[in-house]
C-alpha cells in the first residue's frame, strides 16, 4: 500500500473519531438533561468528549508530521 492511501486512510480515521466524539457528546448532554444527572456526571462526560477531541487533534499532528517528511 503506498503512502497517500495510508495517509487518506489516517485522514478518514480521524474524521470518524471527530464526529463520533461529536455525537456522543451531543447524546450524553441530551440524556443528562433528560434524565436529571448530577452536574458531576455531566462533567465527566464533558472530560471525556475533551479527551476525545485533544486525542483528535494529537492524530491529525502525527499525520501532518507524515505528510511533512513527504515534501523532502
Amino acid at each position: 500500500m503506498d503512502e497517500k492511501t495510508n495517509q487518506a486512510r489516517q485522514g478518514r480515521m480521524i474524521s470518524l473519531v471527530i464526529a463520533g466524539v461529536a455525537i456522543g457528546w451531543i447524546a450524553a448532554t441530551a440524556l443528562g438533561q433528560a434524565l436529571d444527572w448530577t452536574q458531576r456526571t455531566r462533567v465527566l462526560f464533558d472530560l471525556l468528549a475533551l479527551a476525545g477531541f485533544t486525542m483528535a487533534i494529537w492524530m491529525i499532528y502525527g499525520l501532518w508530521r507524515d505528510r511533512q517528511k513527504d515534501k523532502d
